[in-house]
């Protein structure tokens, strides 16, 4: 199975920018666990958004 190259830009550079871990480090995720930090770094940005 493929998956788009949009998406998974997307994720690579949201990880990336979040937990500052390498390009390398991102890609050797597995794409279930690199959607599952994608969506945890989402709850902790919002709740320190709410918290400001």
């Amino acid at each position: 199975m493929t998956y788009a190259t949009g998406p998974l830009h997307e994720e690579i550079a949201y990880v990336a920018y979040h937990f500052h871990w390498s390009l390398e480090e991102i890609l050797d995720l597995e794409h279930h666990d690199r959607r599952r930090y994608t969506e945890q770094i989402a709850v902790l940005v919002t709740r320190a958004a709410g918290e400001e």
